[in-house]
């Protein structure tokens, strides 16, 4: 992907956990997620209009089939900008990967406006947690190295760190420490954005930003322990990226989307 030559700042769209499904009433706890999706895209343009890059940051299918890939891949296309995947612990990632590949959304780091972006595979075949290969740790070493000059985003699914949620702090990172010695190593760093969480998250570490946004079906309720969900709409999170390493970012929802959420359900 070539740089975007501009004095504004980049505009970037992070969706994260879509969880879609071959049928068109595919639901999620009784949220229809391609319907939620829909919703959600339409806010971002609504409130925000056309970024310059969509994020999509894991667990884009619940059933990891083909055509709930090509359903994401054709939503994207209302969006006039490049777009890049990653895997989540529902997907599958051989086929998420196979069909971004179709859609040119297959991008392991590139540098765009300014600002370096690298795209991390925390999903782990056949498991809930997620986990960083050597392979994958080595990568994240050499391109920070590479791009040192630049501001560097590092998206992956899952939480590399405690979120105050008894049941999903056993399925996060495992190996986050491995993950955060890498990450130490280079001042370039300025963001690490996640999803799996469903629920909104901003922290700080040693001067790095670190996010989390809501999905665009079911919310998780936030420092719950055991699996609860709550009746918070869909959402998004907005990006405004300044060539210096400023972010501004925010939060927003599709509060007109109507849904009726099971409340009751003890997991997805």
């Amino acid at each position: 992907m070539s740089d975007h030559q501009s004095a504004r700042p980049l505009k970037v769209l992070q969706l994260t956990d879509p969880h879609l499904m071959a049928r068109d009433d595919g639901a999620l706890l009784g949220v229809n997620t391609r319907e939620s999706l829909s919703a959600v895209i339409e806010e971002a343009l609504r409130s925000h209009g056309q970024p310059d890059l969509v994020l999509a940051t894991g667990d884009i299918s619940q059933d990891a089939s083909v055509a709930s890939y090509h359903y994401f891949g054709q939503k994207l296309e209302v969006f006039q900008c490049p777009s890049a995947w990653i895997a989540g612990n529902h997907d599958d990632s051989a086929t998420m990967y196979a069909v971004a590949d179709e859609f040119d959304a297959r991008r392991r780091q590139f540098v765009l406006g300014g600002w370096h972006f690298v795209m991390l595979d925390s999903s782990v075949h056949g498991k809930v947690y997620g986990e960083l290969s050597a392979d994958e740790l080595t990568f994240l070493d050499q391109t920070l190295s590479e791009h040192s000059g630049l501001p560097t985003m590092v998206c992956l699914h899952h939480h590399p760190v405690d979120i105050g949620s008894d049941w999903m702090n056993q399925i996060g990172l495992k190996n986050r420490e491995a993950f955060w010695q890498v990450i130490d190593r280079h001042t370039n760093v300025r963001c690490v954005l996640w999803g799996h969480i469903h629920q909104e998250l901003q922290q700080q570490r040693n001067g790095v930003q670190l996010m989390a946004s809501p999905s665009t079906c079911i919310q998780f309720t936030r420092g719950s322990t055991d699996f609860a969900v709550e009746p918070l709409a869909p959402g998004y999170r907005w990006f405004e990226l300044d060539p210096s390493g400023n972010i501004t970012t925010k939060v927003c929802r599709a509060e007109q989307f109507r849904f009726n959420l099971d409340e009751g359900s003890a997991g997805y």
